[in-house]
């Protein structure tokens, strides 16, 4: 084997920088095995969340929640898709599943695309400024 086909230090950072760089797309479309948060997760802090607005946040293992602010009080959703197990984003006006378009109004109903079964919700409560899992 020659110098020139062995990869160079170069070669092999840069595969790594790339393949670090393009696992966040690839983590978005799931299987559906996205793990519920755990009973007392703190999710968020409540002077993190807009009064009257909408925020997704991820929770330690990985799976995100949808979470409503009015006041002192929090309501969540989860925030996996009912289709295809996805991460939904917050699109101002309704939650879009990014990976096939299925569009939820902000009581997880869906109103477009393949998910036909609503974002279930989450049990969450305010403690001492935490906003967490109940």
């Amino acid at each position: 084997m020659t110098d020139q086909m062995l990869p160079t230090r170069r070669h092999v950072l840069a595969a790594a920088a790339l393949g670090a760089a393009g696992a966040p797309l690839l983590a978005g479309c799931g299987d559906g095995t996205n793990p519920a948060p755990s009973a007392g997760d703190a999710i968020a802090r409540l002077e993190d969340l807009p009064d009257g607005g909408v925020k997704v946040v991820m929770t330690n293992a990985g799976s995100p929640v949808v979470l409503f602010r009015d006041g002192e009080r929090v309501t969540a959703l989860s925030g996996v898709c009912t289709h295809q197990g996805c991460s939904v984003r917050n699109e101002v006006k309704h939650l879009l599943c990014p990976c096939h378009n299925s569009k939820f109004d902000f009581e997880g109903v869906p109103f477009e695309g393949p998910a036909t079964e609503p974002l279930p919700p989450l049990d969450v409560m305010v403690e001492g400024g935490d906003v967490v899992v109940a």
